[in-house]
């Protein structure tokens, strides 16, 4: 028998950037807060030994154990589909933090054309533009740009996020609250070249600080040191931004929050005198395997999209999509990221050795609607950018198409490359298609007896189009750079999740105008249970050419305020 603990206000399922930035706000706000993660509490004081790249990057010590907890995964409908038994194509965070830990700290907006993809793709290209017939479903969020903008603000400015103005960005009420990073030799050669060839450069939004930085919480973060560990790593200069240093600090600053660890949700419990309410959850004690209820009043699930997903089936909340009527909303509209690129060799070398994770010079010219798509067989594009992450040894052997891949001459090619190489990449945008969703596994499960999430996904025909397309812009500029040799990676065959590709993965709990095929509203309020929130990238109609986390940040502000709004007035909350 589970026992039943105390209510309170607000209940947020798992403690990442989203779960963090509710908690912070509600407990602000005076209300009796509880983030449940089903992981380890950890902090800046972990990960004094951090730079180890076989642990990290290699064996995944921040990452979700898949052993207790994976996805099922097939490329079609028809096909069966069998767990995923390593980390591959994605990784799934864990512990206080998340993702948020673990990720770089590119912080894109998304365009003003991305929330309105559907309506403005009508209005200048026509109906028939949008594909509907070959299985694409591009759909309006429900919300605009300018209703976002105030939120993205937000985010940046808790996050400390330096850079420079994009071109094509939607208009912004304040600028970044951070100066740029500093700008290396291949930077500046992409950025020479692109205004030569009539683009648009500008800095890459970062989360890693260019000089020290208070947050308007109060939060310290301290200046960028150039380690070169920090995707796959946590940072132990507290120069990153993320949720532990941010707003899990400014939460666990008030008595009216408590952080609990090892807590597995496993379900959302609906009032079984109103089904219009969720009455709380519950979850299992990672330790001990006790069951316990924790009734609220606001529950808001804020843990990876796999997961919110699966807590929205298996309590049987919503109608799950099925890909044969297309009725049902829940699970529609998967999308994850695809990357279009280009290598260059050159005959001077860099200091590639040192880096950040969002060091780097990005441009808009091929992204969004930003260019004519009248005699283009695809919509959307995706940003260009070129990075200085640190090439660290294990994984960074560069060598040209056609070298051996093993012997001599690798080991020859290897080290002469490793310094001489640079890659520019087009992150691109993903379609939304009837046949790609998340459902529930019927023969698989996790630790606790739950079905696994099933995911059904293939690249489509418009995501090879798009990719090449911008694979070759890259190898254009790396040409314009003075790369001797240019080798451009522009093919996109079948979907494979074992090589690691994206965390970016979206969609499943889609935001929109109409409940029949969407999951929440403008204020990522569940249609049906008036008090649940789902907010995450989940909410992504499609997958934009740009990293998520800025844009799942603004929704999370966004979030937070329909929580606090809706616990003074305990109403369906209106645009």
């Amino acid at each position: 028998m589970a026992k039943k603990l105390d209510k309170v206000d607000v209940l947020t399922v798992g403690a990442g950037w989203t779960g963090g930035i509710v908690a912070a706000e509600a407990a602000k706000e005076g209300l009796k807060v509880v983030s449940l993660e089903r992981g380890k509490k950890r902090g800046t004081e972990d990960y004094q030994h951090v730079h180890d790249e076989l642990k990290y990057a290699i064996r995944y010590e921040l990452m979700q154990d898949i052993s207790k907890e994976t996805l099922t995964f097939r490329n079609e409908p028809d096909q069966r589909a069998l767990p995923m038994r390593q980390q591959g194509s994605f990784l799934l965070g864990d512990n206080v933090g998340g993702a948020g830990t673990h990720w770089n700290g590119w912080v894109y907006r998304f365009l003003p054309y991305d929330f309105e993809i559907e309506t403005q793709t009508k209005e200048k290209y026509g109906e028939d533009r949008l594909q509907e017939d070959d299985g694409y479903r591009f759909r309006d969020w429900g919300i605009t740009y300018d209703e976002l903008e105030p939120y993205f603000t937000q985010f940046e400015e808790t996050a400390g996020v330096g850079g420079t103005v994009n071109h094509f960005e939607g208009e912004r009420s304040k600028d970044y609250p951070n100066g740029p990073m500093v700008q290396t030799k291949m930077m500046k050669m992409f950025e020479d070249a692109t205004n030569d060839m009539g683009y648009h450069p500008h800095f890459l939004p970062s989360a890693n600080m260019s000089e020290a930085y208070e947050n308007p919480d109060g939060e310290k973060l301290n200046p960028c040191q150039y380690c070169a560990f920090c995707e796959r790593f946590a940072c132990e200069y507290d120069a990153k931004a993320t949720p532990e240093v941010t707003v899990l600090k400014t939460a666990q600053r008030h008595d009216n929050f408590e952080l609990r660890t090892h807590c597995n949700v496993v379900e959302i419990l609906t009032d079984d005198d109103d089904d219009s309410k969720v009455t709380g959850v519950k979850y299992v004690d990672t330790l001990t395997k006790e069951e316990f209820i924790q009734p609220a009043d606001i529950v808001v699930l804020t843990s990876y999209v796999f997961n919110n997903y699966k807590l929205l089936a298996v309590s049987d909340i919503g109608e799950q999509y099925d890909p044969k009527t297309e009725k049902g909303s829940l699970g529609r509209n998967y999308c994850y990221q695809t990357f279009g690129g280009a290598r260059g060799f050159f005959d001077e070398q860099f200091n590639v050795f040192m880096g950040a994770g969002a060091l780097g010079m990005s441009m808009d010219d091929f992204n969004g609607d930003n260019f004519d798509h009248e005699d283009l067989d695809f919509l959307h594009g995706g940003s260009i950018t070129i990075t200085q992450l640190g090439s660290r040894p294990i994984v960074t052997n560069p060598v040209p198409k056609g070298t051996p891949s093993w012997g001599a001459d690798f080991k020859e090619e290897s080290v002469k490359q490793y310094t001489r190489s640079l890659s520019v990449a087009g992150q691109c945008a993903s379609s939304p298609h009837k046949d790609n969703y998340l459902d529930l596994d019927s023969d698989y499960k996790d630790e606790f007896g739950v079905p696994l999430v099933r995911l059904t996904y293939n690249f489509t025909d418009m995501d090879r189009k798009r990719t090449k397309y911008l694979a070759e812009r890259c190898g254009e500029i790396l040409e314009k750079m003075g790369a001797k040799k240019v080798d451009v990676d522009d093919e996109l065959g079948d979907y494979d999740i074992v090589p690691y590709q994206s965390t970016h993965n979206t969609g499943g709990t889609i935001m929109g105008d109409d409940r029949e095929t969407s999951v929440v509203n403008n204020w990522l309020q569940h249609w049906d249970r008036d008090n649940l929130f789902v907010v995450g990238a989940g909410n992504f109609a499609h997958n934009s050419g740009y990293n998520p986390t800025g844009t799942v940040g603004a929704l999370a502000y966004r979030c937070a305020e329909g929580v606090i709004k809706y616990s003074k007035d305990k109403k369906r909350l209106e645009k």
